[in-house]
């Protein structure tokens, strides 16, 4: 609370010193962490596909005859809602844009661009080539990298909390590298302590982003003449109000109806555009932007600009950096939430519903709203990248990059209205499960924690989102993510042992049991068949046979005159003789 509180306060009274010191802070986390961010990341992806395909996977993240909590498809609306939300809606349309405008350092087909956006040597070579590759780089920012931070996280927590029963706090995940005691202790309070922190500004950045579009809306619909940061403080205020009744509710009512909602109020806007737009390039597209993601994955994972000077430093921050400081900075809120949400689901499950299906979703997202606005750029009437402006953030103006592309289809004011409201739900969403998020961590790791603890963290959410748009924006925004995720990263390296040395040790487990069930089962059959042998044996030896054969034997000597060649062949009847 204090250090969340001296950061709010100095950020609202010195908005500009504060944004400098910012600055500075993120030049040189970007300059010495950008390979470490890099780096982490590829293993985070690694370690999550492993986990799915491996021996482990049939371990369920509960009892072993448990059954989910929720069904799949309320389970993927809370997930996708609290995972990224307000991110899809503020940069589905502007990001891919913004790299065909403004492409990464040592990009091919670089500076290519005409003045009416087209590349310079026509529509198929250079400007397609720059649509491709910023639609590939979209999609790493969004994809597996992404969601991989998340199942990490969320996998760690999952086990602790539905498997072992511990409390629902992010320093049980650990418990298996550090001991019970050390986890109890103030260890495990600094572990929470940071994540704790680093929940707040990862969600208070995507509240400055959500603010900001729908302040871009409500210019756009003519509510307002507009968007100032009077106005953003504002939004912030009134839609924390309402995230603050919806987290008061709990996860089974407020937060489960407005995750649901949003996620069909998302696919029916997404549909809307597709029937509306050039639909056939769409699936085109699709198809054709995960193609060049696949084959340039692995390059792209591992590109940190390193030849391109300054310039891809700066890159770095702006973007891939960023990201990857945004999403570990959400990953306490996202794990927590999403291991809450996971009882009863497979380890298999589990990362095949966090990984996989959200990944697919936001790749058909953004081909439609990224498509969209690079079809408009390419072959349509253009008018979203002003050239006349030197900055790629003000020659595409994020939060303004969707509604001047719905100014230009049929229902485009309608379609305008349902952003507005989808961002604004997002925003609810991101809010009030974040908040109850941070309140089971400050409260023990209870899943029930009290309604006045929730409505202070709600709160307090809203706040910092507040102090730092006035501190900067969103440059402060994403400077604080990055800031706020270097010490978390390490947590998450240990998460990552931890998971495997508990998944490791309860296979052995598994393993000694079922060897000691088959040597139950092989002793059962042996003893089965070893007994039969002998009562065998014993009945032909001393049981009703041997008395047959006597019987049949007798006959035998008398049928052949007291002779028989039975047995020996030789029995003679002769006086004396038995």
């Amino acid at each position: 609370m204090i250090i969340i509180g001296v950061v709010v306060i100095l950020t609202m009274a010195f908005p500009d010193d504060t944004g400098e010191f910012l600055d500075t802070i993120q030049e040189n986390i970007v300059g010495w962490f950008s390979w470490y961010y890099m780096l982490i990341v590829a293993l985070f992806v690694i370690f999550s596909i492993w986990m799915g395909v491996s021996r482990f996977g049939d371990i369920k993240l509960g009892k072993d005859d448990e059954e989910p909590e929720f069904s799949l498809m309320a389970w993927f609306a809370m997930l996708f809602a609290a995972g990224m939300g307000i991110g899809l809606v503020f940069w589905g349309a502007a990001e891919p844009l913004i790299h065909y405008d403004s492409p990464k350092p040592g990009t091919s087909g670089g500076g290519a661009i005409g003045e009416d956006g087209h590349g310079a040597e026509g529509i198929g070579s250079a400007g397609g080539d720059l649509a491709q590759q910023g639609m590939a780089q979209t999609f790493l920012h969004w994809g597996f990298h992404a969601w991989a931070i998340y199942v990490v996280v969320g996998l760690a927590l999952a086990y602790a909390i539905h498997r072992k029963g511990r409390p629902i706090s992010i320093r049980w995940a650990l418990e298996p590298l550090l001991g019970a005691r050390r986890v109890r202790g103030w260890l495990g309070d600094v572990i929470d302590t940071v994540a704790v922190i680093g929940t707040i500004f990862g969600v208070a950045t995507s509240l400055g982003f959500g603010v900001d579009q729908i302040g871009a809306g409500l210019v756009s619909m003519g509510v307002i003449d507009e968007s100032t940061e009077g106005v953003a403080v504002v939004l912030i205020a009134i839609i924390t109000a309402i995230a603050t009744v919806s987290v008061v509710s709990g996860v089974g009512r407020g937060i489960k109806w407005l995750s649901n909602f949003n996620l069909i109020l998302a696919a029916i806007f997404l549909v809307t555009l597709m029937i509306l737009g050039p639909t056939l390039f769409f699936f085109r597209e699709f198809v054709q932007s995960l193609g060049s993601y696949v084959e340039s994955i692995i390059p792209m994972t591992f590109d940190t600009t390193s030849y391109m000077g300054d310039a891809g430093q700066a890159w770095q921050g702006t973007w891939t950096t960023f990201y990857w400081g945004w999403w570990i900075s959400w990953a306490p809120f996202v794990g927590v939430f999403i291991a809450r949400i996971s009882r009863g689901r497979t380890i298999r499950e589990f990362v095949a519903g966090v990984l996989i299906v959200p990944t697919a979703v936001t790749f058909l997202w953004f081909a439609v709203m990224g498509g969209s606005s690079l079809y408009r750029q390419l072959f349509g009437e253009g008018g979203l990248v002003n050239r006349e402006l030197e900055g790629p953030f003000e020659r595409v103006v994020q939060e303004e990059a969707l509604f001047r592309l719905l100014d230009g289809l049929p229902l485009g004011g309608i379609l305008t209205v349902v952003v507005v409201i989808l961002v604004a739900v997002f925003f609810t969403t991101s809010s009030d499960s974040g908040s109850l998020v941070v309140d089971m961590l400050a409260s023990g790791g209870t899943p029930n924690p009290p309604t006045w603890s929730r409505v202070l963290f709600c709160v307090l959410e809203g706040a910092v989102a507040a102090g730092l748009l006035l501190a900067g924006g969103l440059g402060a925004l994403r400077t604080g993510a990055i800031i706020t995720a270097l010490p978390f990263s390490v947590i998450m390296l240990a998460m990552c042992v931890a998971t495997y040395r508990s998944l490791k040790a309860e296979h052995r487990v598994l393993l000694a049991a079922n060897r000691r069930r088959r040597r139950d089962e092989m002793r059962q059959h042996v003893s089965r068949h070893i007994t039969g042998d002998l009562t065998e044996n014993f009945d032909d030896h001393f049981g009703d046979r041997v008395d047959e054969r006597i019987d049949q034997a007798l006959e035998d000597v008398r049928a052949n005159g007291g002779t028989s060649d039975r047995g020996t062949g030789r029995s003679t009847d002769r006086p004396g003789s038995r």
